[in-house]
């Protein structure tokens, strides 16, 4: 009777073995080539553009395997990549500029398992192709920014408090010179700059008998302004990667002042650096109130006020003069407002922000404000096989809300449909502009051909790995090598389930981590083996030599196994993105080893011979 297991224990390990051969599953359907239809802002995805897509197509000669719609995109799925590139040149040409055109390579897993949340863990640049871009954020343009943001800054404080000047002029990468008209003005005008600008250093000097006060940014204050250009690029950038469809791209610091982005699956490069390059910028502007619409879109617009186009396409007259522009929001959130239970956006601004909010928002209150987002995009076709770039600018009123009070660091923004809209609006707010122009100063393209000869590779190495200890096991252990081979397999497939539940990306050195484990997780059953057969050379019967074995050995595998996890740990906290890949595996591939070897194999061990008269193991 010792060598049995409750019931518990083998219903424990069926339902752990049964998820997991569900949740690796969905790795073996593949994935379709697919142009992914996507509407960034305003346009709508709906049954209407899935009936305009499937007409196009058929006009084109090109059926599409089948087309799906969700709320933010349209997938359109083909047999092959042929069919999907020239569906994607027609589509384009059919919807225009209004919606994101991109390749896209779609899982092909049965609606049965996604219903369950059965989904195909992500492969890397390695093995899926894609593109790989080294991006520099240009520091002294970020600095050339705040430069210019205080100099108007000072300029409008000066006025405020009435303090004459002569001029206001920045030196590029110098800082900013203002010059007085006499010494009284100037000892004014330094006393309320050093009060508003604490991260300003200030020098007092005369140039030809005029008194000038010399203005640069401290070393912290430059170093603070290249940190949030570099984070809030990296943001930025991710956010936009998500209107190329892509799964788990890579985006992450490089140094003091690049950014590497790569993004698997992506064929379309062109539109990739389209979409990564473009930049934009997000203005409050006053709703102009005392001017008609209708005479603006007769050509009247009054002088002081602009026209512009909401999301629907309702055109709206706004003033000139802009209330505050992006550059001042550090942080904007999403959530409810308490009063009303309604979505809002809850923005946050910095010091100098706050101040200028407060002041110009101070006599609107009552009145509408507009959030206006400004984004300049490029795109390259070709024209009697000439590339030619075309490049144009998108002016949207994306929230239009009346002001309830004097705004200050902290306000928020009602009057939105829904908590997605309002999310939407965050996003924008929070990484809708670059805080610094980016060039690419690398490029690199990693074709499908070259993923496939790696997935081939690695497959072919983890097959060779496995049938070696497979032979080996069952040659040498024969029954027991038998049972120790059947929960290498199960291992094996809950390592990829852990995988895809984790939605984890595979990568080479992934696969390389999975190759280790196949070796690593029969030690287990070879400790266990070896003392079985040590206390059956001791004159112990069999049903306690198994006992002993497993008893006895478990402490000597724990050991071992807890040693290469801390080990795997210290790679995952100190490696970049590569060696991360091998530790996640090889710690994926130990856990699950220490259950399959130990309670796996006993269990079966159990069923074969507990609770049975036996005179010898077949070891």
């Amino acid at each position: 009777m010792i060598n049995r297991y409750p019931f518990w224990k083998h219903l424990l390990i069926g339902v752990v073995l049964a998820v997991g051969v569900v949740f690796a599953l969905p790795n073996v359907y593949g994935e379709d080539p697919a142009v992914q239809i996507s509407a960034p802002r305003g346009a709508e995805i709906d049954a209407r553009l899935q009936t305009r897509v499937s007409e196009r197509l058929t006009r084109a000669g090109l059926e599409p395997k089948r087309i799906e719609i969700s709320q933010r995109s349209l997938l359109v799925r083909f047999t092959d990549p042929e069919k999907q590139l020239e569906a994607q040149d027609e589509l384009r040409n059919e919807l225009g500029r209004q919606f994101v055109v991109a390749l896209n390579l779609a899982p092909s897993t049965p609606g049965w398992l996604e219903t369950l949340g059965a989904l195909p863990m992500y492969l890397g640049l390695d093995l899926r192709g894609g593109v790989h871009f080294l991006m520099e954020v240009d520091m002294l343009g970020a600095l050339s920014k705040a430069e210019e943001r205080y100099a108007s800054d000072i300029r409008t404080l000066l006025r405020e408090e009435r303090v004459r000047y002569k001029s206001i002029t920045r030196r590029p990468q110098r800082g900013v010179v203002v010059t007085f008209r006499d010494l009284t003005d100037r000892d004014r005008g330094s006393s309320l700059i050093r009060r508003e600008f604490s991260d300003l250093d200030l020098e007092e000097r005369d140039s030809d008998g005029t008194p000038v006060l010399s203005l640069s940014i401290t070393e912290q204050a430059a170093r603070e302004v290249r940190e949030f250009a570099l984070q809030q690029n990296i943001t930025t950038l991710r956010n936009r990667v998500n209107e190329l469809g892509v799964a788990e791209p890579v985006i992450q610091q490089q140094g003091q002042e690049r950014i590497v982005v790569q993004l698997p699956g992506v064929q379309d490069t062109a539109r990739a650096k389209e979409i990564l390059g473009a930049t934009a910028t997000l203005e409050f502007r006053m709703v102009d109130q005392d001017h008609s619409v209708q005479d603006a879109l007769a050509g009247r617009v009054p002088p002081g006020a602009k026209l512009y186009q909401e999301r629907n396409g309702a055109p709206i007259l706004l003033k000139r003069n802009v209330m505050l522009t992006g550059d001042y929001i550090t942080d904007a959130a999403s959530g409810l407002d308490q009063q009303t239970g309604s979505p809002a956006v809850f923005i946050t601004l910095d010091g100098k922000g706050a101040r200028l909010f407060s002041k110009r928002t101070r006599d609107q209150i009552g009145r509408p404000m507009a959030t206006v987002f400004i984004e300049n995009k490029s795109e390259t076709r070709l024209v009697d096989d000439k590339e030619v770039k075309e490049r144009w600018t998108v002016e949207e009123v994306i929230n239009v809300a009346t002001i309830r009070d004097q705004l200050g660091k902290r306000f928020q923004i009602t009057g939105l449909d829904t908590t997605e809209e309002a999310r939407n609006l965050a996003l924008l707010m929070r990484a809708g502009a670059l805080a610094a122009p980016v060039e690419i100063v690398e490029e690199r393209t990693v074709g499908p051909s070259l993923g496939r000869e790696n997935i081939e590779q690695g497959q072919m190495s983890v097959i060779i790995g496995f049938i070696a200890v497979l032979v080996f096991m069952a040659l040498y252990y024969k029954v027991f090598g038998l049972v120790a081979n059947l929960a290498l397999t199960f291992n094996l497939v809950l390592i990829v389930a852990v995988l895809s539940m984790l939605q984890a990306t595979l990568t080479l050195p992934g696969i390389a981590g999975i190759v280790l484990t196949v070796g690593m997780a029969v030690d287990a059953n070879v400790l266990i083996f070896e003392r079985i057969r040590e206390e059956l050379r001791n004159g112990n019967s069999p049903q306690a030599s198994i006992h002993a074995g497993y008893e006895k050995a478990f402490s000597t595998i724990a050991d071992a196994n807890i040693t290469t996890l801390i080990a795997a740990v210290v790679l995952f906290g100190f490696g970049t993105g590569p060696i991360k890949g091998f530790a996640i595996t090889l710690s994926i591939g130990i856990i699950t080893s220490m259950f399959t070897a130990i309670m796996g194999t006993r269990a079966v061990i159990n069923l074969i011979f507990g609770g049975r008269r036996v005179k010898s193991l077949p070891i």
